[in-house]
């Protein structure tokens, strides 16, 4: 029986730390180097999209979308370019025009540029990383590093380690 509860109590750690990095990866900025390809407003209210299908029921926003391409592999990624405001994750981002401004003349320069954004692109669920910021990268410049996010990997490493270490002690030591 002490087996059993050890173990349940290491599944638990388990998935508290999965759940935490889950947060982090979603929250946290990263970085991509890509090309602006074209761009788009659509507006949505809570549901999505409007249109005949879906039509408008409460508060109604427009949303910018950036289409990219990758230059070496051609992968192409959709961002969405919608404003925070001081909802969570708190980027306190209220420039998201000014943003889509920017990405229409790197787009018509054909100019390489960093994608700073926070999200996950899951196609099933409609749903978009959103951008943060956006800059042109000068020729042979390279990105930049997630290094919060990978301290704070680092970190959950550690604690699920010593966290694994204590469970293990309390059962281990009653023996």
């Amino acid at each position: 029986m002490k087996a059993i509860l050890k173990y349940f109590l290491i599944l638990v750690m388990l998935s508290l730390h999965i759940v935490l990095i889950g947060a982090v990866n979603y929250a946290m900025p990263s970085y991509e180097t890509t090309v602006v390809t074209g761009m788009e407003v659509r507006r949505m209210d809570k549901d999505g999209v409007i249109s005949k299908a879906n039509p408008p029921d409460g508060e109604v926003r427009d949303v910018y979308f950036l289409f990219t391409e990758q230059p070496e592999s051609k992968k192409v990624m959709v961002y969405r370019n919608e404003d925070t405001g001081w909802g969570l994750p708190p980027y306190f981002k209220f420039g998201s025009a000014d943003i889509q401004a920017k990405a229409q003349a790197y787009a018509n320069e054909k100019q390489q540029v960093e994608i700073k954004y926070y999200g996950w692109r899951v196609n099933w669920l409609n749903e978009f990383r959103n951008i943060v910021s956006i800059k042109p990268l000068a020729e042979g410049e390279t990105n930049s590093t997630p290094w919060f996010s990978y301290i704070f990997y680092a970190f959950f490493a550690l604690t699920f380690f010593l966290s694994v270490q204590v469970v293990r002690g309390w059962f281990d030591s009653s023996k």
